[in-house]
């Protein structure tokens, strides 16, 4: 993921373990683990994971199993409060960043400004968690927000293999240049696209940040019918 629009990270590293995390920690909700940052919170993590085996989620948690045995960096899983293999909606965002990795979950749970922007977008463009899921062109996490052409290429390869276990995705959601770029063209499939909701472009861009619910409110339009 370049630096000018990230994936589900900020720039900031996770607070995991240290003390700022130990502080965030005391403010976890016990009722609701579905807000803004949840997963900054070690109970709710973990009872995350024990929801990775639930039947809409498993296939999918076995094929990022599948791509954590290629070696290629750190895979976070998908979010089970996600609609999993019942999912209409695709978002693909660009990489995971360490804030993901350090949760191990791709979500708008996830304690950083751009997850918790996405949290709010979502809401604002009356999208339910089980409409959608949310992936990376990318899946891998190796140290750096670059991608490189093999990298891209190789992304694309498995998000093929993705698609094969979400046989209801109407939409694709390409969040951010380097999704656009690298997202295949399936036919019947309606591809939307969209600004990145991270902090650099909210400070750089932040009018086009600001029409980010719009343009996701138009997924919605094509699930509804």
């Amino acid at each position: 993921m370049e630096a000018n629009e990230g994936g589900f990270h900020d720039i900031i590293p996770p607070v995991f373990g240290t003390l700022a995390g130990q502080v965030a920690m005391a403010d976890c909700a016990i009722d609701d683990d579905d807000y803004p940052g949840s997963l900054g919170c070690a109970d709710v993590r973990d009872r995350r994971r024990g929801m990775l085996e639930e039947p809409r989620i498993a296939p999918l948690t076995k094929y990022a199993q599948a791509l954590r045995r290629m070696g290629r960096g750190e895979v976070p899983d998908f979010d089970p409060l996600d609609g999993g293999v019942e999912a209409q909606i695709l978002f693909l965002l660009e990489k995971p960043g360490p804030v993901a990795a350090g949760s191990g979950f791709i979500s708008r749970n996830n304690d950083d400004p751009t997850a918790k922007a996405t949290f709010n977008f979502m809401d604002k463009a009356r999208l339910k968690p089980s409409e959608y899921v949310i992936w990376n062109a990318v899946p891998w996490w190796n140290g750096t927000r670059r991608i490189r052409p093999a990298e891209r290429e190789a992304g694309a390869e498995q998000l093929r293999e993705l698609l094969k276990l979400l046989p209801g995705v109407r939409v694709f959601v390409l969040v951010g240049r380097k999704a656009q770029q690298a997202a295949p063209k399936v036919k019947g499939i309606k591809v939307i696209e969209s600004y990145h909701p991270s902090p650099i472009v909210r400070a750089r861009y932040p009018d086009k940040w600001r029409s980010i619910p719009k343009i996701w409110e138009e997924a919605k339009s094509y699930i509804e019918g």
